[in-house]
């Protein structure tokens, strides 16, 4: 038992990092959590929310338990020597024979600590085996590679053993993982994914946030590809004036705004691209004519000022919609 204590108190660090990291961590990925849980189940269940939020926990805490802590000081493993990696898949079997049962602890941690990642995968990401193995074996390799390279670099030496054995063994928890995900799903019968082309038109404000926050990412990434080709034609032109100033910036970044908020869901039933993924279209009742283009002006304008005058705005719709049910362009 003392051998065990002193086993599991080696990880007290590593989990305290975790616990520490999670929040924000889950703060940076509530958005694409979100995205993705709108997407597969087309609605927010609670207990969906709750699961990937500790599926966040326990990447960090597997990133933190294999690689953490960092070497320090001027001395040591990873910065003045390595530890030599062990590539015979047999060499457990020495530990074996030198240590006994003191050696078996960590040939479990290395099964046990990749079984959540395959209940996570088999339950809440609904993989198949297959996948499910290969995320195991991947996600494994790129741990050992991480020990075997000083992270990738960071360090001069390995300050982790790098062992073929634990890709067998992490490949084998995930394995079990998603076994268990496969009996618990008997047991308790996971909830109905969204049918394939389900959209609603009754979107709530977090929805349509998200949907709003998948656009601006989309926005971001063409805009910055159109700016630096713009950029590299005008100087291999010659022309300097043009990037003397920002307005042409601006009127490229507008362009696209309006592309993406206006001109895509006209053409897709009210469904931009982030609305398409977290199955809502803007629309929420049919519209013609000269109403259903006030319609989308009113929308473009109303998510410009969002933008611009942040979070002024933002909060002015919100409160709009906790009274009215709606944003102020449904009216129209």
């Amino acid at each position: 038992m003392g051998y065990l204590a002193q086993f599991l108190g080696r990880f007290s660090e590593s989990f305290a990092a975790a616990v520490a990291l999670w929040p924000l961590a889950s703060l940076l990925l509530t958005l694409p959590i979100l995205a993705y849980l709108y997407h597969r189940d087309g609605r927010l269940r609670a207990a969906s929310a709750v699961s990937a939020y500790l599926a966040v926990l326990y990447v960090l805490g597997l990133g933190c338990f294999t690689l953490y802590p960092l070497p320090d000081g001027t001395s040591g493993p990873g910065i003045t020597y390595g530890i030599e990696p062990r590539f015979n898949p047999l060499g457990f079997l020495d530990d074996l024979a030198k240590d006994g049962v003191r050696a078996l602890p960590d040939m479990v941690a290395n099964v046990a600590f990749f079984v959540p990642l395959g209940f996570i995968a088999g339950r809440l990401l609904r993989w198949r085996f297959a996948m499910t193995l290969a995320a195991g074996f991947g996600t494994s390799l790129l741990i050992e590679t991480a020990q075997l390279t000083g992270l990738f670099g960071l360090y001069p030496y390995a300050y982790r053993m790098f062992d073929v054995l634990d890709l067998f063994c992490n490949t084998a928890g995930a394995a079990v993982g998603w076994g268990a995900a496969v009996l618990a799903g008997r047991l308790l019968p996971p909830g109905e994914l969204a049918r394939e082309g389900r959209v609603t038109d009754r979107p709530g404000f977090v929805r349509r946030a998200v949907a709003f926050w998948i656009d601006l990412f989309v926005m971001g990434v063409v805009l910055v590809v159109l700016l630096a080709v713009a950029s590299v034609v005008l100087h291999a032109a010659g022309d300097s004036s043009w990037t003397d100033g920002s307005w042409w910036e601006r009127a490229v970044a507008a362009v696209v705004f309006v592309a993406f908020e206006g001109v895509v869901p006209w053409l897709r039933q009210g469904r931009t691209l982030g609305g398409g993924f977290v199955r809502m279209t803007c629309e929420t009742r049919p519209r013609a004519g000269w109403r259903r283009l006030a319609f989308y002006v009113a929308r473009v304008l109303t998510l410009a000022a969002a933008v611009a005058l942040s979070p002024l705005v933002v909060l002015a719709l919100l409160l709009f919609y906790a009274f009215t049910r709606r944003m102020p362009y449904d009216y129209l």
